[in-house]
């Protein structure tokens, strides 16, 4: 029997070590050849390693969170063979500068498990302490149980059995006996046909954070704990916007539904050579702000490991219709885990939309190292004061949206993005503007 030693490759993209997210394998499994190992992680894109011989696993490098160089030992494979093989190691190359964060105004909270409703007392007389027999260790142990006895009929009684009711969950009136008076205001108060628990009780989980939830982490700390940011919100009126949306879906054709973000899009796109300072990347160690004529822009996407920003290349040169399908393409890319590295880096600007669970505003956390990041909210309706036509007004059911963004104040300036967001503002609530030269 031999031994293949399979040392982790150079995946092509100049990192020095990667993150193991998953093994397919363990010690003792036969793997075949061509046979999926392992999940490793680069900077954001997860790489398959498939085993180049058949044979029994006999040893792995590490757990899953754990990063392992390029050029050292993954796993140590038995073989049928007679010769020893092992594979040269790979020279690890020059570390590569740290990946660039990916996040948005969307952040998960962990929910504690809801607290069990506390055992009342049922009907029962109170029972003595027993002990039973002694443990192994020498330690006797003990249990005791107290009840009290639940005053009331045996006519209630029986109306509470058939109704389903605990009687030591109804709180008597008067002189601690539970009368048919206290049955139906309980009924009332519950407005069900029988008493129910809160809720089950959740599992307590200790989930490792590992793979690109550590990396939305890592980056999302260092963006905070680095950029110095401030938000502003404004509300804009989506009416018109929303009708003309309507009226290019009904002539759609065989071409992709628009939703907003495409409308969205472009209206950004349009707004932003007045304001060069907000389509810029801000290196802090050299000091420089690289400002960008084309738009690169990030589009925050939900997949099942957490929060990805696909990017959108050249958007300024997109029709509404091309944003749309380009839309679609990456973020169902993100969510595959099919999108490639070169579509998850180098964004210039980031915009980020929860849809219909948006929101009245957010303040997102800007993707270092752009110096912004625009969020628009839930569209809702409300009465406002519109022109009547005739010198006057009169109030009518509008759609409102309101626009968030979040700047770097070390490089832009609150006038510049309030300037921003009124011009964009003008331009979503007279989308005709959109569709001329």
């Amino acid at each position: 029997m031999g031994k293949f030693t399979f040392n982790l490759p150079d995946i092509g993209e100049g990192i020095a070590e990667a993150e193991i997210v998953a093994w397919h394998v363990k010690v003792g499994d036969r793997v075949e050849e061509d046979g999926k190992i392992a999940d490793v992680m680069t900077d954001k894109a997860t790489v398959e390693m498939e085993s180049p011989v058949t044979g029994v696993v006999v040893s792995v490098a590490g757990a899953e969170g754990d990063m392992i160089a390029i050029g050292s030992p993954l796993v140590v494979i038995e073989t049928d063979g007679d010769d020893l093989v092992v594979e040269e190691p790979v020279p690890a190359p020059e570390p590569a500068p740290k990946p660039q964060p990916f996040v948005s105004s969307e952040v998960e909270t962990p929910q504690a498990a809801p607290e069990p409703a506390q055992a009342e007392p049922v009907e029962a007389v109170s029972q003595p302490l027993e002990s039973s027999p002694s443990t192994s260790s020498g330690r006797a142990v003990a249990g005791a149980v107290s009840h009290a006895k639940v005053l009331a009929s045996p006519a209630v009684r029986a109306r509470a059995a058939e109704l389903g009711i605990d009687l030591a969950q109804v709180k008597p009136a008067e002189d601690g006996r539970v009368r048919h008076s206290d049955l139906d205001a309980f009924l009332a108060y519950n407005a069900a046909g029988g008493f129910r628990p809160a809720g089950a009780r959740g599992v307590d989980q200790t989930v490792k954070v590992i793979g690109l939830r550590r990396r939305i982490a890592e980056n999302m700390a260092a963006s905070k704990r680095n950029i110095p940011h401030f938000s502003y919100v404004e509300e804009c009126d989506v009416t018109a916007l929303e009708e003309m949306r309507a009226q290019l879906n009904a002539a759609r054709g065989n071409r992709p539904k628009l939703t907003m973000l495409p409308l969205l899009i472009a209206a950004i796109c349009r707004t932003l050579p007045d304001f060069p300072m907000l389509n810029a990347r801000y290196d802090d160690e050299a000091g420089v702000v690289q400002r960008y004529g084309a738009v690169h822009l990030g589009m925050a996407t939900q997949t099942d490991g957490g929060l990805m920003v696909p990017v959108i290349r050249d958007a300024q040169d997109k029709n509404l219709w091309q944003l749309a399908s380009e839309i679609v393409r990456l973020a169902e890319a993100a969510r595959s885990g099919s999108a490639k590295s070169e579509e998850l880096s180098g964004s210039t600007l980031t915009i980020t939309s929860l849809g219909p669970l948006g929101g009245v505003a957010t303040t997102p956390v800007i993707n270092r190292p752009e110096v912004a990041i625009i969020g628009p909210n839930r569209i809702v309706e409300r009465p406002m004061f519109v022109p009547d036509g005739m010198g006057g007004e009169r109030i009518e059911k509008r759609k409102l949206m309101n626009v968030s963004i979040s700047c770097d104040h070390r490089v832009v300036d609150g006038w510049d993005a309030a300037s921003f967001v009124q011009a964009l503002k003008l331009l979503i609530e007279t989308p005709v503007l959109l569709l001329a030269d």
